[in-house]
């Protein structure tokens, strides 16, 4: 069973944003903004702080694409497009900016089940493919940290590469710490020595 989600609604046109929070709400989750143009979107939702958006493309100050894109620059989260539009550059600018579905108008009660839960498992998707990234870079990151301390030790204290680690590696377990937490606080020693006149 699918959880009661947190939704905003963006689109200038008020029967428009009427219909949309009537079906969400039928499907069981929470309008908690529905606002009339791009800008007050991106206000709105970094109020909110929503599970999802849906939103027109053609609104007044901003359109839902470019707002789309500021939304999951402040925080990612899934976005619909709801348009009477579907010439190809929309469709294209939609798929650069993070949106996830993409519904043309008009739209029946029965599109937008499977558009939120089709939405919500991308987003799912992307987001642990996101984490698994960010995850590999920081262990990257600190692999380098590690190697370069490896690298002090070996020249400052004249071990080889496996004392040297094994020196990191008691150090950390003495303190209770990160390998990498040592490995950096010898880098800035390190430094500290090397700015000193």
């Amino acid at each position: 069973m699918q959880r009661t989600l947190r939704i905003v609604i963006a689109d200038d046109e008020p029967r428009m944003r009427e219909f949309l929070g009537k079906a969400v709400q039928h499907l069981g989750h929470d309008v908690v903004g529905s606002v009339a143009n791009g800008a007050e979107l991106v206000a709105c939702c970094r109020e909110m702080q929503p599970d999802l958006v849906i939103t027109d493309i053609k609104m007044p100050e901003r359109d839902g694409i470019d707002a789309a894109a500021q939304i999951y620059s402040d925080r990612p989260l899934p976005v619909i497009l709801v348009t009477a539009f579907h010439d190809e550059e929309f469709i294209t600018r939609a798929g650069q900016n993070h949106v996830l579905a993409y519904l043309v108008k008009p739209i029946k009660d029965d599109q937008l089940k499977p558009a939120i839960t089709l939405a919500m498992a991308r987003f799912e998707e992307y987001e642990e493919l996101r984490k698994e990234a960010e995850d590999s870079r920081q262990a990257l990151e600190d692999r380098k940290q590690i190697e370069r301390a490896k690298g002090i030790l070996m020249k400052r204290a004249g071990l080889d590469e496996a004392d040297a680690f094994r020196r990191l590696q008691k150090h950390a377990s003495s303190k209770r710490v990160r390998l990498v937490e040592i490995a950096r606080s010898v880098i800035a020693a390190e430094e500290t020595i090397l700015d000193t006149p």
